[in-house]
């Protein structure tokens, strides 16, 4: 005899969007249909508005400085137990990645399983990247000059259009682990796991804000973004060539970094590409101690 219940009705899930460590519905109270390679159904995604990317945005900037002033061993701590805790809903993202992309579930599995992989690679960069691009630099005089990389501070992530998850991670953790803080806008045809990751990272050691997920038309919550005055830096990835040139010369207003959009294979190495696209190098002068030719020294 069956114990299941054919009469159960099913718990259909809830996707909001993810702002300052919470979970709100979108200011507008819009939302749109998402559905899977076929058409069929699969959720209602929020459907952000301006003011949620400006919410957004004031998230990030308050995160910032907690999250830049941690140590970089922290956050390959933090990095590592968000992999962890994508390891443990590693069913799920394989469901929405197979709904999204349209993949056989062993393909999505294996798209699934590299995105955590990358996950934990960009987790053991955060206390490496400064000895790749720092260092000593050799001067005529008396003193140390030492070049240090900084994070740029708040960058805007326009995800892959059509790589749901590790175009997702391979966007969203160098900008991370380098020290920034992200407003990331999701695919606008396939946000659930985006949306999903969200959830991870609430459940991680992240500080709320750090990284905020946003879904809906791609070009309507990135052109305030670009303008926006206190971003300082934007990925292009997800923009078609249009809206790139678009946003692009919105962002020359405060001058932020723009990393322009460009085919990408999402599977090999990534290198340190995306490691270095928004730091910045902060050079400092230090007498050596000797104060003249004679020798004499304090």
């Amino acid at each position: 005899m069956s114990t299941v219940d054919e009469t159960r009705l099913s718990v259909f899930k809830t996707y909001k969007l993810y702002v300052g460590g919470k979970f709100p519905r979108s200011e507008s109270g819009r939302v749109y249909e998402v559905t899977d390679s076929k058409g069929a159904w699969l959720a209602n995604a929020p459907l952000s508005s301006r003011k949620d990317a400006r919410d957004a945005v004031v998230a990030a900037r308050k995160a910032f400085g907690g999250w830049s002033g941690a140590t970089a061993y922290n956050r390959g701590q933090i990095l590592y137990r968000i992999a962890e805790m994508l390891e443990g809903r590693r069913g799920q993202f394989v469901r929405e990645v197979a709904d999204a992309e349209g993949l056989p579930k062993a393909k999505a599995a294996a798209v699934v399983d590299a995105a955590i992989d990358r996950w934990v690679w960009y987790a053991g960069w955060t206390d490496k990247i400064a000895q790749v691009v720092g260092g000593a630099n050799p001067v005529a005089g008396p003193f140390f000059n030492l070049s240090t990389p900084e994070p740029t501070g708040v960058v805007t992530v326009l995800a892959p259009q059509d790589s749901s998850f590790l175009g997702l991670v391979s966007v969203v953790a160098p900008v991370i682990a380098t020290g920034n803080t992200a407003v990331v806008v999701a695919s606008e045809r396939s946000p659930l796991p985006a949306l999903s990751l969200g959830e991870v990272l609430a459940t991680s050691d992240l500080p709320g804000g750090v990284v905020n997920v946003l879904s809906g038309r791609t070009a309507e919550i990135a052109a305030p973004l670009a303008a926006h005055q206190d971003v300082n830096g934007i990925d292009l990835t997800g923009a078609d060539a249009v809206l790139a040139k678009e946003l692009e010369v919105a962002a020359a207003d405060n001058l932020k970094r723009v990393l322009r959009p460009h085919a990408t294979d999402w599977r090999p190495d990534p290198g340190t590409h995306r490691l270095t696209a928004f730091l910045e190098t902060k050079t400092v002068w230090h007498p050596t101690g000797s104060l003249g030719a004679s020798g004499s020294s304090y």
